[in-house]
Parts: C-alpha cells; structure tokens; sequence
C-alpha cells in the first residue's frame, strides 16, 4: 500500500515466473489495529500513557521532504500510506535470511474521506515498474532518480520518507500520515485478538506460508494469518496481483474482528492490545504518541468493513518483462484524480485490469 488493452499493450495471462522471495511480509493490516486499539488511553491511567508512548518510534516524514510536495488540501479527508517492509532483522529473522536491506512489500494508500464514515484502500503492488523521483535517504544523503524502478525499492533506498515521495509523485496526492508495520507484532495481534475469522470457498495449500486450509469457516492465528496473507503460488494465477486479494480479503475480516471483540470490558485485554498494536507500528513523528495516536484512532472508529472500498493500482503485465506490471496510466490517473477530489473510485478505472484471479477466494 501500488493492472487493458485498448492501449495497444500486450497483457500477459499466464503465471508469473519469478520466485517468490523467502518470508515475503505483507503484515500491513495491523496497522488498522494499532490504530482502533489505542483507544486504551481513555483508561486515564498515568503509567498506560508512559508504557505506550515508549513503544513507539516515529519517522520525521516532513521534516526529510520539505516543502517539495503536493499541496496540503484541507477538505476534511485524510491519506495515509501504510507500509509493510520485507526486513529479516531481530525477531522476524524466523521468517528469513536478513539480506541487510528492506523493501516495501505490500503498500497500501488509505483515503478517509471527508466525514470519517467511508473510506477508499489503494494496494500498489511491489513490482510496479514506476519512475521513482530523487529523494533523501534519511541520512542526509541523496538518491538519484530512477526510471523503470520497481515501487519497493523506494524504501530499500530511502526508507520510509523516499517511499512517502515516491508515491506523491506517482498520485499528486500529499500523504498526511504514514504507518509502517512488522512481521511479529503481526502476529502476536492476531493472537491477542483471539484470531481472525475467515471462510474459504476453495482449498489454500501453500508450502511456502505453511497453509493448508479446507473450503470453509476457519478462525486464524497469528502464524496462519501472516500465512495467509502471505501465500501467492497456490492462489490465482500465482502473481503478487493475487496475494494482494486475498490481503484486501483478509483486511476486512481484520476490521470486523477489532470492532467487535468485547475489549472494553477487560481493561487487562484492552492493555494487552493496546501495548502488542503500538509495538507493531513505526508511525510519522506526528502519530508518534499516545494522544496523537489516540486523535487517528477516533478519525477512524465510525468506518467498519461494508464502508472500506478497496481496490489494487490498475495495471497490466509489462510486455518486455512478464515478471513485473505496469500502471496503465489513464485509468491510474482516474484513481488517483477521484481521492484528490474527495470522490470514489469509479469502476471503469479497474475494468480489464489484471487482477490476480483470487477474487472471493476468500470471504
């Protein structure tokens, strides 16, 4: 959180041959938890807000991009992006080989209309080809501009403010927050919310993400969650297009899950919840405590699962490279030109564009 023909472009329809990478993270949902969970601050107990606040690390986002960014339009909406990097580092080393570098592996823009009762979700897949602007890289340093650059690699070389730049440069849109999360906070959530229900309509095994799930209603823990949000090769037509439906699948399950467990009346599991939500985020330095954290957490309590419209970036298998996709620009203008405006996505902005295959595979 990035898929036509009548450009003249060849669309690929088989699988794609690339391998999946090890552990691939696509953990992004929690972020919606972190957010709905730290309401735990209406406790009022002092030491709940130091506990929490230590848990949190924020990125200065505007303080690395300055001024060179789209206008700041104050209508009420709000867009956020939320990442989720492929890093092996400390704990989530259980999921893979730490190469030493992290890349944006699932990408998600959020778009809370004006109202805060509805909202739009943009998955941007990773290997989008794009034209990725120069940018800093946290340090001080200075990234030289790409072109033909896959989307993940903004943060591989620039960390979360280059991939903040990168896609206001791809939408025109200035994001107002960003949101990173991680593997083990992923999945300690999931537990601690007891697990996610989801129901299959047809049989998931995957080798990969140790998943192996009959047609049904099965209520997921935090190792089979990350599983399932995970598994590529088994589903659809085996592309990241597919992951990234079963992603959108699962995100809505997570949101019902976290508006309907009864916290409020365990003040030891809404703590609990809250401590695991706010471990498993980096957010923007303006998130960055319990208060701030709190405000975001409000703007987004009135939207349930039936009010979140999600769509992936409208793309097409690259011709010369099967193994990456493309924006198909007129129709990714039309997203991106419906959330500035305030607008919903109109549905001819993702007619004919590929689309994965996975499409109810999960409910």
């Amino acid at each position: 959180m990035s898929e036509q023909n009548k450009s003249g472009r060849i669309r690929a329809t088989g699988r794609r041959r690339k391998p999946a990478a090890r552990g691939r993270r696509a953990a992004t949902v929690a972020a919606w938890g972190a957010a709905a969970l730290v309401l735990v601050g209406g406790s009022g107990l002092g030491y709940v807000y130091v506990k929490l606040n230590g848990n949190l690390q924020g990125v200065d986002i505007n303080g690395q991009l300055g001024k060179d960014r789209p206008e700041n339009v104050d209508n009420g909406s709000m867009d956020i992006l939320v990442l989720g990097s492929d890093s092996r580092s400390g704990a989530n080393g259980a999921y893979g080989r730490d190469e030493g570098a992290a890349r944006s592996d699932t990408a998600m823009v959020v778009h809370v209309y004006e109202g805060h009762k509805k909202a739009s979700v943009v998955s941007v897949p990773r290997d989008t080809l794009i034209d990725r602007p120069a940018c800093t890289d946290g340090k001080g340093g200075t990234v030289a501009a790409e072109h033909r650059a896959m989307f993940n690699t903004a943060y591989e070389v620039g960390g979360p403010a280059c991939a903040v730049k990168t896609v206001e440069a791809m939408s025109g849109i200035r994001m107002d927050h960003y949101i990173e999360v991680d593997f083990t906070g992923f999945t300690k959530l999931i537990d601690r919310l007891g697990g996610v229900e989801i129901t299959t309509t047809r049989p998931i095994k995957d080798s990969k993400s140790h998943l192996d799930l009959e047609p049904g209603t099965h209520t997921l823990d935090g190792e089979q969650s990350l599983g399932l949000v995970r598994t590529r090769k088994s589903v659809g037509d085996g592309s990241d297009l597919g992951r990234i439906q079963l992603q959108q699948a699962f995100m809505k399950a997570f949101i019902e899950q976290v508006k309907s467990v009864g916290v409020l009346s365990s003040p030891k599991k809404l703590l609990d919840l809250a401590d695991t939500a706010t471990k498993a985020i980096t957010p923007d330095s303006e998130l960055d405590s319990v208060n701030e954290l709190m405000g975001f957490a409000k703007g987004l309590s009135g939207i349930g699962a039936k009010d979140v419209h999600m769509v992936t970036l409208p793309v097409e298998y690259d011709p010369r490279d099967p193994n990456r996709v493309v924006p198909l620009e007129a129709q990714a203008r039309q997203v991106w030109a419906a959330l500035k405006a305030d607008r919903a996505i109109p549905a001819a902005a993702t007619r004919n564009a590929a689309t994965g295959q996975a499409q109810g595979l999960v409910k």
